[in-house]
């Protein structure tokens, strides 16, 4: 018998002016579970949090908790009030039962040490901070919004390792698709102001979705359809008994009333970056360049070559001096020694993560056109700011509305339309990817597919650059930085691990200092000389098997395409989707292991 559940909402409706937040929201979470809130930027998912955590008052709706049950909710801006340290902090939202060493282990876990002053932190470590207080209780319920913002990749990697051994239930916002992945096991879509449940992890959560609004396409198709017939009976066909008519007309009023009541999906945005005529072939050249702050090295003899059209990703830990480097190689700062020679016609184009740089007394229109005007320019051509503004999600009113008052995505998103109206042909994401929805994510990542020009990315999201790179600069430690063939899990295959913690020893083989982007340097394979029995097997099968495995994934997708399958049989429907989030992590696992056997083989051999 299943447990009862700790926390229920149940027709949650709340609304902010006209246009209802929420209207009809459920969520119900028992012992254990591992739901995923997913939704569109502004659909209410952090709204819905906190009506779970008690912190918001719904207009209508209940929400119910076991006695007993704790509940802790990651506060997006903690009250440091009363507290001399981080450390204290923490320590004051523990119970008598709770463990205070969990405390400082948190602390230093996320890179800190407890002694810090709370007046002073940054955005990014009194985040940390509320981490560390929301976690150390171990409550029985955790809902965390957008938890990985301001973590670097070790962070991440080791906060999701903590979640996973976590005994709490949880709710997770993130845009993070490799975090959700790894931590749920149901999803709960916030769509138009109502719940859907999915009894599935994010991986299976898009094309689910896709098919939902195929339905709804459907529908909205047939609806239409009626009405039109009911029309052309009212114009031409009102002929027989009365009280007939008046029962047939009130039906085409009813119809009528829930065409205009279906609210479609919400809009999606329309990047474009603009682009001015194309760089030379070499875009960017190092030769032993490097950098030190006093004692510290932050970039050490390296060379790298960037040439047209490479899509070079840079990771690391917080404060091994990414953006430091970025800085180098486009110019803007110079080295200690060494040279960077910028290629012929190269135009930079930079999105950096400080929205500070946005005055907050500006309005939206100003910061896009730069006041005074109601255009835009976008590669050489004037658009009206609010036609600009809705390709980017944005409302005709928002256009006067001061940026202090957006919220993180919205500002998000207008960094990346004010970047994306600048000509270039070297675009520079520093962060792009925070609090962005994942559809918007999605079309950002198909805008930098069919960018002509040269692309510079710093990003912690392991998803985004797997889609997004053919090549990983990673930082080693102590200023050496080395590149690696495709994208985070490819580095992570010919490293042997992922990004480790600032000062960490790094993984054998990966010391070379002089790399070139064209041509990157290759892990050095382990110990072990030459492959043995079983690798030679596998590198011989492994193609076979991949083949078996696409050829499954082509026709489990096949049969996912049929629009009716899902109204027919929504059992074989969850069904073949978990068989397909099955092949496709096969697939993926698959590939990877062919490719670190095919890089060992090609070493040993060369």
């Amino acid at each position: 018998m299943a447990a009862p559940p700790l926390l229920t909402l149940q027709g949650i409706a709340l609304t902010f002016g006209g246009t209802p937040l929420l209207a009809g929201a459920d969520l119900s979470l028992a012992p254990g579970d591992r739901t995923c809130l997913v939704g569109r930027n502004g659909s209410g998912k952090s709204t819905l949090l906190k009506v779970a955590a008690g912190l918001v008052e719904p207009d209508k709706g209940v929400r119910f908790v076991q006695p007993g049950t704790t509940v802790r909710y990651l506060a997006q801006e903690p009250d440091f009030s009363g507290h001399a340290t981080t450390l204290s902090f923490v320590e004051a939202g523990m119970g008598p039962g709770d463990e205070l060493y969990r405390a400082r282990y948190l602390l230093e876990s996320l890179g800190m040490t407890g002694e810090e002053d709370p007046s002073r932190l940054s955005g990014g470590e009194s985040r940390r901070a509320a981490l560390a207080q929301a976690l150390a209780p171990e409550p029985d319920i955790l809902l965390l919004d957008e938890p990985t913002n301001h973590l670097d990749l070790p962070a991440i990697e080791w906060l999701e390792a903590e979640l996973k051994g976590s005994r709490s239930a949880l709710v997770l916002i993130s845009h993070d698709r490799r975090f959700l992945e790894a931590l749920s096991r149901a999803t709960v879509w916030l769509d138009r102001g109502t719940t859907r449940r999915l009894d599935q992890g994010f991986a299976a959560f898009e094309g689910w979705r896709d098919q939902v609004f195929e339905e709804e396409e459907r529908d909205r198709h047939k609806l239409d359809r009626k009405i039109a017939a009911e029309e052309d009976w009212l114009r031409y066909g009102v002929t027989a008994r009365r009280k007939r008519n008046v029962k047939r007309l009130a039906g085409l009023h009813e119809l009528r009333r829930k065409a205009r009541e279906h609210r479609g999906p919400v809009g999606a945005a329309t990047l474009t970056v603009s682009e001015t005529e194309a760089s030379g072939a070499l875009v960017v050249e190092a030769r032993d360049v490097s950098k030190s702050y006093g004692d510290r090295p932050i970039v050490r003899d390296l060379s790298l070559r960037i040439a047209r059209r490479d899509r070079l990703g840079i990771v690391g830990a917080n404060g091994t001096g990414k953006t430091t480097l970025v800085n180098l190689l486009t110019g803007s700062l110079e080295p200690d020694s060494g040279e960077v020679k910028i290629g012929a016609n190269v135009t930079l184009n930079l999105l950096d993560q400080r929205r500070s740089a946005l005055d907050p007394e500006r309005t939206v229109a100003d910061v896009l056109t730069g006041g005074g005007s109601d255009s835009v320019q976008v590669g050489g051509q004037s658009r009206h700011v609010v036609g600009y503004m809705k390709d980017f999600l944005f409302s005709p009113e928002q256009a006067r509305t001061p940026v202090g008052v957006l919220s993180g995505g919205e500002r998000n998103r207008l960094l990346l339309a004010r970047a994306l109206a600048e000509a270039g042909n070297l675009l520079v994401l520093d962060e792009p990817t925070n609090d962005l929805d994942l559809e918007t994510l999605d079309l950002l990542q198909e805008m930098l597919g069919d960018y002509a020009g040269t692309l510079i990315l710093v990003s912690h999201d392991r998803d985004f650059l797997d889609r997004v790179v053919d090549t990983v600069l990673v930082s080693e430690g102590e200023g050496r930085w080395v590149a690696y063939a495709g994208g985070y899990s490819d580095m992570v295959a010919q490293r042997g691990a992922g990004v480790q913690a600032r000062g960490a020893v790094s993984p054998k083989g990966a010391a070379k200092d002089t790399v070139q982007a064209s041509k990157p340097a290759l892990a050095r394979p382990t110990a072990k000389r030459r492959l043995g029995f079983n690798e030679q097997h596998e590198l011989k099968t492994l193609p076979a098997r991949i083949a078996a495995l696409e050829g499954n994934r082509a026709k489990l997708r096949a049969a996912l395409d049929d629009p009716t399958l899902y109204a027919r049989d929504p059992a074989r429907f969850e069904a073949i989707s978990r068989t397909l989030a099955t092949t496709e992590t096969d697939l993926a696992s698959a590939e990877e292991r062919w490719l670190e056997l095919e890089m060992m083989r090609e070493e040993l051999e060369g």
